[in-house]
């Protein structure tokens, strides 16, 4: 079974790592067998206005559908000042559970330096009440970004160390997926009563 997989760049920057990492892991996702057509919604080239702004050009809407049609997802943050960028915190306040509702979720975080784990902690924390997305326990984090993932082959041990990592992450979000497949109809929040998490 080929999996729908969307895949999150949510640097706000054009031109990002994150968009650089997302377009690898999405080749990697059509090589393992993962997904056929993996689609990466990049904050960076096609920006939502900030929330709650109307959006008068329609991208939200264009988000909106590839979230709903995606089986799982991958959700990508670069760290900036040890936070996730406002760009991927600002689709959290206009998603909701018709996008994300117990879809299983693989974070990554992306950092020039050695960091990257605190984007992570914060979206674990404060995304997903709402919206009820399910992140795995598993995460990646591309460190030295700039030095990886930068072409078919691998630079060095730690380019290849993090390539093997980021397989196996894919393998075990494309079990979850499996696993998941349909959960998000088969719950229903149609009572308002129980529309938002505690």
């Amino acid at each position: 079974m080929s999996l729908n997989i969307a895949l999150i760049a949510g640097s706000s920057q054009a031109d990002s790592q994150s968009a650089k990492v997302a377009a690898y892991l999405g080749a990697r996702l059509q090589a393992l067998d993962v997904c056929a057509q993996p689609k990466v919604i990049d904050l960076g080239t096609a920006p939502l206005p900030l929330w709650p702004a109307e959006d008068h050009h329609g991208i939200w809407a264009d988000h909106s559908a590839l979230l709903r049609e995606a089986d799982a997802l991958v959700v990508l943050t670069p760290e900036w000042h040890g936070m996730a960028c406002p760009a991927l915190k600002n689709l959290f306040v206009h998603a909701g559970y018709k996008e994300l509702g117990h879809k299983p979720a693989l974070l990554v975080g992306i950092s020039s330096g050695q960091g990257g784990a605190y984007p992570l902690s914060e979206l674990r924390a404060s995304s997903y009440k709402n919206c009820r997305i399910c992140y795995l326990p598993e995460q990646l984090i591309v460190r030295q970004v700039e030095t990886v993932m930068n072409g078919p082959d691998s630079a060095g041990a730690e380019d290849l160390r993090i390539r093997n990592r980021a397989d196996w992450s894919l393998q075990v979000l494309g079990e979850y997926a499996r696993a998941l497949s349909g959960l998000n109809q088969r719950i229903s929040v149609d009572d308002p009563e129980f529309a938002n998490g505690m």
